[in-house]
């Protein structure tokens, strides 16, 4: 099976780009023939998605006028590159992925009668996103629905939620929950730790909140801990300065972008994720791969992983007491740390691997072929 794989955004490393590159090699690895088309791409110089691409032994195209931003003259131009670079590569499938390369690939796949699959990430019109911007997204989605053969949606939460706003038939739509590839670094939890090391990984940026993360640990008492916020993003400085204000710029560290994240984790006490949505986070899978307890938002899919009060402690969205009350609950108990990380660790085992999530990808792939036959 020949299967091109597109995405928008080049310049950062998000999940999205995460995860299709892992799902590309995993197709790889069994034998399909596999290409990849990424946007925001220059021909003179390598994107970071690109440069992992290649360490990865992943053939990857620059689509130069697939942008993020909305664009007639480019989206025009976009259309037409996508669809020349789809013609020449001759693909049995299409996947796309992130909301601009989901539109025009759909558009560009369906104009050459190409099966297409659209992975979504988190749906733009889902709660904690303005209401204007939810309208518009919504009815986007409706229309766009009818150009895929197969929409997947990363949680059972994403999959309800466009059924109640009408995106699409639930026939085709399907969850196929991310999944990470294993790591041999886990968490060793101590039960009297020195100090409580807790981390936050995530970019700077919406819907990230880690200005929620910083008010809700500089209420902790007692202060035996330390927080890394690992991850770079336009709102990085803005969150040190805010450690500043809080006076807590001594125990909390901002790495930047890093890639030894699995590295950090096993080296860490509690994992936290404050967010205003989300679909299902793969940094949240990284922890209880890790062996960590989590603490998160209760925003979209988030719940589907972090059991609360047994895998991990929710919180609601904007929540900053309940953050500090939630932190210190594990704090105060490291019985229940040790529990809740293995309870994490045994969940994401049975249902977040990433051969489990590359089985069930495949297995769309091949209904859509059979279906078109």
């Amino acid at each position: 099976m020949k299967i091109i794989y597109l995405i928008t955004r080049s310049d950062v490393m998000g999940g999205a780009s995460i995860h299709l590159l892992d799902l590309a090699a995993g197709a790889k690895a069994l034998g399909h023939d596999v290409v990849i088309g990424v946007g925001n791409a220059t021909p003179s110089k390598q994107s970071l998605f690109q440069e992992r691409a290649a360490l990865m032994g992943l053939e990857c195209y620059g689509i130069k006028s697939l942008v993020r931003e909305i664009s007639p003259v480019k989206d025009i131009s976009c259309y037409l590159e996508l669809r020349a670079f789809l013609k020449a590569h001759s693909p049995d499938i299409v996947h796309v992925h992130s909301s601009k390369a989901g539109i025009i690939g759909r558009l560009a796949a369906r104009s050459l009668l190409l099966p297409v699959v659209f992975t979504v990430h988190g749906w733009a019109f889902t709660e904690g996103v303005s209401s204007k911007r939810r309208f518009l997204y919504r009815w986007i989605e409706r229309i766009m629905s009818r150009f895929a053969s197969m929409i997947i949606t990363v949680s059972d939460y994403d999959r309800k939620l466009a059924i109640d706003n009408k995106v699409s038939d639930p026939e085709r739509m399907i969850t196929v929950h991310n999944g990470m590839p294993e790591s041999h670094e886990h968490a060793v939890l101590e039960l009297h730790p020195p100090l409580l090391k807790l981390i936050m990984v995530a970019r700077f940026e919406k819907p990230k909140n880690q200005a929620s993360v910083l008010r809700a640990v500089a209420a902790l008492k007692p202060e035996n801990w330390s927080l890394e916020l690992v991850g770079d993003g336009p709102e990085l400085q803005e969150n040190k300065k805010l450690a500043e204000q809080l006076n807590i710029q001594d125990r909390v560290f901002f790495p930047g972008a890093c890639t030894q994240i699995a590295h950090r984790l096993a080296n860490a006490d509690v994992f936290i994720l404050a967010s205003d949505w989300e679909g299902l986070p793969l940094t949240i899978l990284e922890a209880m791969r890790a062996g960590l307890p989590v603490v998160a938002s209760n925003v979209g899919g988030v719940s589907e992983a972090v059991i609360n009060n047994v895998t991990g402690l929710l919180v609601e969205r904007g929540d900053d007491a309940g953050l500090t009350k939630a932190i210190a609950r594990l704090m105060a108990s490291p019985e229940t740390r040790v529990q809740m990380g293995a309870e994490a660790r045994s969940k994401f085992e049975s249902e977040f691997t990433f051969d489990l999530m590359l089985r069930k990808t495949l297995n769309v792939y091949h209904s859509v072929l059979d279906d078109a036959l």
